[in-house]
């Protein structure tokens, strides 16, 4: 008796084992972990500016331009 003839006189048990192992897969596949897509966090920089004693419009015209304007030439800042 050969194996595939093993199988053609028993279709049943084929059938079965085929169906075995399509669960066993699928189970499997339902627990692989993702290392392809990790979860990413966005980078957040937050620059407050103050000066005592100053008026607003001076503190923004003489710092808090400056300092936009710093941080704007760095690459990959989108905003």
């Amino acid at each position: 008796m050969s194996f595939p003839g093993f199988f053609i006189r028993r279709p049943v048990f084929a059938a079965v084992l085929s169906l075995l192992i399509v669960v066993i897969g699928l189970v499997s596949l339902t627990r692989l972990p993702v290392r392809e897509l990790p979860d990413v966090d966005a980078a957040t920089v937050t620059i407050s500016t103050s000066w005592r004693g100053a008026a607003p419009s001076v503190v923004d015209t003489q710092i808090t331009e400056v300092v936009e304007s710093a941080v704007a030439g760095v690459a990959g800042v989108e905003r």
